[in-house]
């Protein structure tokens, strides 16, 4: 695959901002504001739902080559994990099109909730904050946002000038290695301007091998079998970067961003399938503020994107999935109406999705969904009460496929509508209660209703319904935070309860050929490998999308212990985290759901150093739907990190060293589906060292 972005261009961009003349730089005007905006769209400080952000140095030191992994280990966040170059989030049990990723606060498209072996089309060496909300995220996002959202932010399209009249240029430099997966990534990001206009370009870099790992591996490739330590067909090519920029006026801006992500890398279910990748996205934003009467802001996003993967076995094209599709977005929030203050607004999208060659397991299709919102709070002399609410329209279209017969064209219309109500007390200094009540409803997706071919990521032959309801849950949260000083503590207990939850279940007794669809086929013993209709012989368990009463119920919690204040700060950080999945309609676990989880992490700040230390514990999983299969024993994995902060001009270095999985523990993830479909393929990753370098001015 040629890249858009290649190694030299990435180089020269690194060179240019290593050498830029740092006393040039200009003291920000106004400095970029730190909002959760998928938390709270009003930009208040306290928040009703629960919410998590990295950014800095913090996202540095846990960023992993996928969101998933970037992402695992935070409370009620798990991770898909389909070996190191796939893994989408998963948030209190729920994933796929459950959870709502974001780039921007707008849509972002890709085709990674159609299959676990499908990458995000986002890399962390991009990222500038990452913001996750946890429970229904319905009211604003839809209702692929019941599990929660995950908003990608890299300020592409700059929102505040950074710069004062005379104008100024910023910008940051990585470069890292890593010995685990031989890793070699590279990022440049740099901004100029001044108090009218602002200007971005980003570009980013990395190669990885396959991953090193604590045990033996076999590995097939043009008929040759070759064991190592090593998870086989794992490495990976990733490049892309941005233009953008913004002119601001004096109640708000206009910006405007293109970006381009390619990656190739292999699938690890499949010794010799890769896949190329590729995404254009292209993004317009603008807000008007401080408007004066009823309307005190209004706000509207656009962005369009043009995805599509091919996978390739060996040297040979396979099948090919597009998806092609755009977002738009017009959110207005009123003037303050007493103690009453809230936004409103309208949203519209539609895409175009289309899969050919032997594993296309779901039609051409096209998906459309309008949707009003609203959302109000309420300020008391003791908190706050939100209120908030969703209307929606979404037509699923299947037009069938010219070169696949099984699939027939069909339209399903559908009218969801979700509604919250939250609520925080002040109960004394220092104490927060929270509680969300929650009604959501989703739409079936078009691989839910319409797919009836082989899906070789999830071994199954995978049928759809076309009949299916739409989705309906109702949801609880209570939370309560503790903060005085360096300390703090926050715990949160939910359940979710789903009327007609949409699984995907093994129908007893039956397969189907991966060639033709044929049900329970039979080798024609005189022409082995073939059926006797004459196609290849390649029986898979079929499974069909059904609709089952299920239940999630989970608690979440986080600490902070500050141990010694002064010139030299300790801390000791704790998280847990269990969540419970259930089929009320036959009393089975749910498939793909995380242990319960602990960790500690001692760290330490003085001078120009800091440092930290410590594990993370799951514990084995023994509720799977049909043990032992999906099983995993309890692992502990040890971490520890260093960074080096010195200044130049006015600039600054740090140099950072990261070690991962300390003791070389082996590992299989319980939320993978491979630890069920292609076990022992795809462990964790082994023991890593990853050092680097990070220059801002």
């Amino acid at each position: 695959m040629k890249k858009l972005f290649p190694r030299s261009a990435v180089g020269a961009l690194t060179l240019f901002a290593l050498g830029c003349p740092l006393a040039q730089a200009q003291t920000a005007a106004s400095s970029l504001k730190e909002i959760t905006v998928t938390g709270n769209p009003l930009g208040a400080v306290d928040l009703i739902a629960p919410a998590t952000q990295y950014s800095g140095d913090g996202l540095l030191l846990r960023s992993k080559t996928t969101l998933g992994e970037t992402l695992d280990g935070t409370p009620g966040v798990s991770s898909t994990y389909f070996g190191p170059n796939a893994s989408r989030p998963i948030i209190r049990g729920l994933d796929g099109d459950r959870i709502r990723i974001l780039a921007n606060g707008g849509g972002s498209l890709d085709a990674s909730s159609l299959s676990y072996d499908h990458s995000v089309t986002s890399d962390p060496l991009s990222i500038e904050r990452i913001e996750v909300l946890r429970g229904p995220g319905a009211l604003l996002y839809g209702g692929s946002a019941v599990g929660g959202v995950v908003n990608v932010i890299d300020n592409r399209i700059p929102r505040e000038a950074q710069f004062d009249d005379k104008g100024g240029i910023s910008g940051k430099v990585d470069v890292n290695a890593a010995t685990g997966n031989s890793e070699r990534g590279k990022g440049v990001l740099l901004e100029g301007g001044n108090k009218r206009y602002s200007l971005h370009v980003d570009a980013f870099d990395r190669q990885t091998s396959d991953a090193k790992v604590p045990r033996e591996l076999n590995c097939t490739k043009a008929g040759v079998t070759t064991t190592a330590q090593r998870i086989c067909n794992s490495a990976s090519e990733v490049s892309g970067g941005a233009v953008g920029g913004s002119v601001f006026f004096d109640h708000g801006y206009l910006g405007a961003s293109a970006s381009i992500y390619r990656s190739i890398y292999g699938t690890v279910a499949e010794d010799e399938v890769t896949i190329g990748m590729k995404s254009n996205r292209y993004a317009l934003e603008g807000e008007l503020r401080n408007l004066g009467g009823p309307l005190q802001s209004i706000k509207g996003q656009y962005s369009q994107t043009d995805y599509g993967h091919t996978e390739f076995e060996g040297t040979t094209a396979g099948t090919v999935f597009k998806n092609k599709g755009s977002d738009f977005r017009l959110e207005a929030r009123h003037a303050k109406v007493g103690n009453l203050d809230g936004v409103f607004g309208f949203q519209t999208e539609s895409n175009r999705f289309s899969a050919d060659g032997a594993e296309a397991f779901a039609p051409y299709s096209k998906t459309s969904q309008s949707a009003i919102f609203a959302y109000e709070e309420l300020g008391m002399s003791w908190g706050k009460l939100s209120l908030g609410g969703r209307l929606e329209s979404v037509q699923v279209e299947s037009f069938g496929n010219p070169g696949v017969a099984r699939f027939t064209p069909a339209t399903r219309d559908f009218k969801p509508g979700s509604y919250a109500l939250g609520g925080l007390w002040n109960v004394a200094p220092g104490w927060q209660i929270t509680s969300n009540l929650a009604h959501t409803e989703r739409a079936p997706k078009d691989y839910e209703l319409f797919a009836d071919g082989p899906h070789i990521a999830t071994a199954a032959y995978e049928v759809g319904n076309a009949n299916l309801a739409k989705e309906q849950s109702n949801n609880i949260d209570v939370g309560a935070a503790w903060k005085s000083g360096g300390h703090s503590f926050k715990l949160n207990t939910y359940v979710s309860r789903f009327k007609n939850y949409i699984a995907l279940n093994q129908t007893p007794g039956l397969t189907r050929n991966a060639e033709d669809g044929e049900l329970n086929p039979v080798e024609d013993l005189g022409n082995p490998g073939f059926t006797a209709s004459g196609a290849e012989f390649n029986p898979l368990a079929e499974f069909r999308y059904e609709q089952v009463r299920a239940r999630f119920t989970g608690v979440e919690a986080s600490g902070n212990i500050r141990l010694l204040e002064g010139a030299s700060r300790v801390d000791l950080a704790l998280r847990g985290d269990m969540v419970r999945a259930t089929n009320l309609s036959n009393g089975r676990h749910l498939p793909r759901i995380a242990p319960w989880r602990v960790g500690a992490s001692l760290l330490w700040a003085g001078g120009p150093w800091g440092a930290n230390f410590g594990f993370d514990h799951n514990a084995a999983q023994k509720r799977v739907p049909a043990a032992p299969t999906g099983e995993t024993g309890a692992y502990t994995l040890w971490n520890a990190a260093a960074t080096y902060r010195v200044k130049a001009g006015a600039g600054r270095l740090m140099w950072y060293v990261r070690l991962d999985n300390l003791t070389d523990k082996l590992a299989y993830s319980a939320t993978s589906v491979l630890t069920s479909t292609a076990f022992p393929k795809a462990p964790l990753p082994g023991r890593s060292l990853k050092v680097g370098l990070q220059a801002s001015f």
